[in-house]
């Protein structure tokens, strides 16, 4: 094969598994924007129509470590396509018009192709140069998170336009032809050991993160049924903890824990959860915000294109700063840029905790917020891989997805808790914004801190009582 050829080859790899990160965010975050269109066209309640975007959720959850496991082995490219005919299968769904049943049934299937990012970065980091599949790996953690911004003004565009059939039709659109794409370019995985799957561990931590998840996003369970979440909660823990039992024990483990203790790749993990907790929860204030009405005393009364907007800038920002990262990466390390990218999301919480009195405040809030999001989505696979074996860049991935996705959802459940307590009337008083914000400063302050310490014992490799300096220290000394 010619060097022209390999090039060409390479471009369309790239394109093609961005492409599909890019999507299957896209469409998995597809119903928030709808849940008030589909109260209305299924006569529910707006805590039922907001099941269309949690059970999404909920499903690519805990499909992610498991979609991880097997993409870590030679049948790669057979779990894609049929997690893509998965996706499309779920997106056929809640176009037809079926019982709201069945469009949760479909929307469950379309969260399923969350879990495809990790094995899209595993596909870049085999098939690509190093170079090229770092620059693909930073745009696919982007793509995952700032695609929101895209999804948000389309769908609601098409729900005004033609109502929710359109908005969902845009869905199954794109993830057919993301899957005849997939179908032409996307390569067999090298030649290794096939992955073992470790059925108790995926029953254990599937479990574990459903009854995790569903505590932790139904706000309305913790105010009327404090005593039945705390047990939930509770047993929620007991069931991880049997999980990390399991897997200390068993020969090919769901996710391999001893990577998990490495210190670089822990501190990389505590820190995406805690910023995390701090991003979604500024993300859902500032959309919230916008769209209360102006006889509310606060807000701006945008519509659900309008709200959409001003996602914007936060998606168009995350993609330079992701794209801008590699040249970054030549000159500063990964944890560096990790660290100034909390610093840009703690900046946007901070500004949207004092200033919050014209459009553009919250518009420049976003904007900070996607440079910020951007940058730490692109540092944080090089920080995690740099000690990650190439066969274990899925098992890796896939579990930062996940506790991605506990921070996610905690902060939208703090969001949520703290406007419930400043609730006497149809609104939230504006000083609950205010609050929030706070707790999201403090939330991302604690994931710099994390950096900052693991940074200090990298520096310090030798200091009594620590021991022989690791793969994971030199990595992050760098």
């Amino acid at each position: 094969m010619s060097a022209v050829q390999e090039r060409t080859e390479a471009r369309f790899l790239v394109v093609t598994v961005v492409s599909i990160g890019l999507v299957v965010a896209v469409v998995g975050t597809l119903g928030a924007p709808l849940i008030t269109a589909v109260a209305q066209y299924y006569h529910v309640s707006l805590a039922a129509a907001q099941w269309t975007l949690t059970i999404a959720l909920l499903s690519g959850a805990v499909a992610t470590p498991l979609l991880g496991r097997l993409g870590s082995g030679p049948r790669r490219r057979a779990v894609i396509l049929t997690t893509l005919s998965v996706v499309v299968a779920g997106s056929a769904l809640t176009v037809v018009p079926l019982p709201f049943a069945l469009l949760l049934l479909g929307r469950a299937g379309q969260g399923v192709g969350l879990g495809l990012t990790a094995l899209m970065m595993a596909t870049a980091r085999d098939h690509l140069c190093e170079a090229r599949s770092a620059s693909t790996i930073a745009l696919l953690a982007v793509a995952s998170t700032a695609g929101i911004g895209i999804g948000y003004p389309l769908s609601g565009l098409l729900t005004d336009v033609a109502g929710i059939r359109a908005a969902y039709a845009l869905g199954l659109l794109v993830t057919a032809v993301v899957l005849v794409i997939a179908l032409m370019v996307l390569p067999p995985a090298p030649s290794r050991a096939p992955a073992g799957v470790d059925l108790p561990g995926a029953a254990l931590l599937s479990s574990g993160l459903l009854a995790l998840l569903i505590v932790i996003s139904q706000t309305d369970l913790w105010r009327q049924h404090p005593a039945l979440a705390g047990v939930i909660l509770a047993g929620s823990l007991l069931l991880l903890g049997a999980w990390i039992v399991v897997e200390l024990r068993v020969e090919h483990p769901l996710v391999d824990i001893r990577l998990l203790r490495d210190p670089a790749v822990a501190a990389a993990n505590l820190a995406m959860l805690t910023a995390g907790i701090g991003m979604y929860l500024l993300l859902s204030l500032i959309t919230r915000y916008v769209q209360t009405p102006i006889g509310a005393g606060y807000g701006f009364g945008l519509d659900t294109f309008q709200a959409g907007l001003v996602l914007v800038p936060f998606s168009a920002l995350g993609f330079i700063a992701g794209k801008t990262s590699a040249p970054l990466r030549a000159r500063y390390s990964a944890r560096a840029l990790l660290s100034c990218s909390v610093v840009l999301v703690l900046a946007a919480t901070v500004l949207f905790a004092l200033v919050r009195g014209h459009l553009a405040e919250p518009i420049l809030a976003m904007s900070l917020l996607g440079l910020g999001v951007g940058a730490f989505s692109a540092a944080m696979p090089a920080v995690i891989l740099a000690v990650t074996p190439k066969n274990e860049t899925a098992s890796a991935m896939s579990v930062n997805q996940v506790v991605r996705a506990v921070g996610f959802s905690i902060g939208s459940a703090i969001g949520g808790l703290v406007l419930a307590g400043y609730t006497t009337g149809v609104y939230p008083r504006a000083s609950g914004y205010g609050t929030a914000a706070w707790i999201g400063a403090a939330t991302t302050a604690a994931a710099l801190l994390f950096i900052a310490a693991r940074h200090s014992r990298a520096q310090h490799p030798g200091r009594p009582g620590r021991g022989r300096t690791t793969h994971a220290d030199q990595a992050a000394a760098r």
